[in-house]
């Protein structure tokens, strides 16, 4: 006999709450990035305002309605009552990969919003066309892909890229963020529930708000007032979605530009795809078997209505499942998320929330789920493979470094390029600059193919160690990972087909092509001496 499956119940509201704040956070994210590292200011504010903004509405309405139907369907077809769909958003670990080696560089390079939209056009794509491909051939990437060789790289951008950024940011900024950290560890990690049952994210954001408007900002450090918001709400109008596929399109057929941006796009959308799938598991263990062909599907192409209609942002099933079931929340929670953030993209009233609600008072979100990233890489994993995890850190945090002195010696008039022509050897406190660059260069893909070699060696699987360690060397003479090409301060790839930049000081990878084939003998003369029972599949 079927249960009546009520279309929104009162502890719908509360999921709202947590997962709206969640959407919040990477809207207000994406206007403080374009603005401030991608030239989308001034008048090229448009291209945030007139295309990203309603482009990435167009894909958050049409996830949450989808998944909030597809709970009713699932309540149909059980008789149940207490289904919870799938929680979905903007992905945020995309988000800043896009931004920080996808959009950015390019601005850098050509001081050209439009050319930095564009290319974040064509990630968003790609990235949603692997994840719509993903959804007929997820199972069998798990089943050839230790988890540990998945989840340590996205621990590895979490602790640098998310966790260790807003964590400065948060100390940068004391009086306004430090509060909302409190609560947020409260909520998430002593799971205890605040007072009249309402959700920390929500708590938190308004405490931080709070304080920046009553604090003078010569005394908080940041700076909210009636001015900003008076010219926020002057701005606002109804920016309907434009199709961009145009853009696509120009941006394919001019040159061969974008290719270089394939070692993100690609673990990137594969990472998606190995996510969505893990957090529709993590659906089933609490209670609520959905099929995974059809949500993965949508999950890809949520993501490239996003870029068809102007964002440059994947969307994504998101973590958090069971906490929203146990919260109570059913299926409103995400139709009234999608239509709530769909309405703010819309009319342009995102500024306005910006102008009234400081970053510094939501950034504490962000720092927990950086964190919790880098936790599940161990915990989701099996005990035995942790040093695999920690195997595949390295490169990440690599980068992060890379970043962190180049972004140094620029601001300082310093030459990493002139450094190293002087000194191969140069090190930075002790930290050698080239080998930073060589482990910064296709990282993404460095990280899982490091921590995948380990897995298999602590198996004692040899001879598939040794396949991964073809693949890698392939890699390395290919120029995906390690090898690069510096002008100045300006890191690039060095493609093995391609010739560097006039005056650049360039690095081919080929001895550590060379490095990862001695890497495949010795496993394989291993396998041969030990004879384990291995099937490669």
């Amino acid at each position: 006999m079927s249960t009546r499956y009520p279309l929104f119940v009162r502890r719908d509201l509360d999921g709202f709450f947590g997962l709206f704040v969640d959407n919040l956070v990477q809207l207000l994210l994406i206007i403080s990035l374009c603005t401030g590292l991608c030239g989308m200011s001034g008048e090229d504010a448009r291209y945030l305002y007139q295309h990203i903004l309603p482009g990435a509405a167009v894909s958050i309405v049409f996830g949450n309605l989808f998944y909030a139907w597809q709970a009713h369907r699932l309540a149909a077809r059980t008789g149940r009552d207490d289904v919870t769909a799938l929680p979905y958003g903007i992905n945020t670990v995309s988000l800043l990969v896009f931004v920080f080696f996808v959009i950015k560089p390019v601005y850098d390079d050509t001081q050209s919003a439009e050319a930095a939209w564009q290319m974040g056009l064509l990630a968003c794509l790609g990235s949603g066309l692997i994840e719509f491909s993903g959804s007929l051939v997820a199972d069998t990437v798990r089943r050839n892909t230790p988890r540990a060789a998945l989840l340590s790289t996205l621990a590895g951008i979490a602790i640098g890229f998310i966790s260790m950024t807003f964590a400065l940011e948060i100390f940068q900024y004391p009086l306004v963020a430090m509060l909302p950290l409190a609560v947020i560890l409260i909520t998430y990690f002593s799971r205890i529930s605040l007072p009249w049952g309402l959700p920390g994210g929500l708590i938190a954001v308004t405490l931080g708000t709070l304080i920046a408007w009553v604090l003078p900002a010569d005394i908080s450090g940041v700076t909210v007032g009636l001015h900003e918001t008076t010219q926020a709400w002057e701005a606002r109008g109804w920016c309907p979605p434009q199709f961009a596929g145009a853009e696509i399109w120009k941006l394919l057929t001019a040159d061969s530009h974008w290719l270089r941006y394939l070692s993100v796009i690609v673990p990137m959308g594969l990472f998606n795809v190995i996510g969505s799938l893990q957090n529709i598991e993590s659906a089933e263990a609490a209670g609520d078997s959905y099929d995974t062909r059809s949500s993965l599907a949508v999950n890809g192409v949520g993501t490239m209505l996003a870029a068809g209609f102007g964002s440059c942002f994947p969307t994504t099933i998101y973590i958090g499942h069971p906490g929203w079931n146990g919260l109570g929340a059913r299926a409103g929670y995400s139709t009234l998320n999608g239509v709530v953030i769909a309405l703010m993209c819309l009319t342009g009233t995102v500024a306005l929330v910006n102008s009234l609600i400081p970053m510094q008072a939501g950034i504490a979100i962000v720092l927990w789920i950086g964190i919790i990233i880098t936790a599940q890489a161990f915990q989701s994993t099996p005990r035995e493979h942790a040093p695999a995890v920690a195997v595949g850190l390295f490169p990440a945090i690599a980068a992060w470094g890379a970043t962190v002195v180049l972004g140094a010696l620029t601001l300082a008039g310093g030459s990493a390029q002139k450094a190293l022509e002087a000194n191969p050897a140069v090190a930075v406190n002790g930290f050698l600059l080239h080998g930073m660059f060589v482990m910064e260069r296709g990282y993404i893909f460095t990280c899982m193919m490091l921590a995948a070699i380990s897995v298999f060696l602590i198996e004692q699987r040899f001879y598939t160690a040794a396949i991964w360690s073809l693949f890698a060397a392939a890699f390395a003479y290919c120029g995906l990972t390690h090898a690069y090409q510096i002008s100045g301060n300006a890191l690039d790839y060095l493609f093995a087909a391609t010739q560097p930049v006039a005056g650049a000081l360039a690095f081919r990878a080929n001895q550590i092509a060379v490095g990862y084939l001695l890497f495949a003998a010795v496993f394989f003369i291993i396998g041969v001496l030990q004879k384990p029972q291995e099937t490669v599949e």
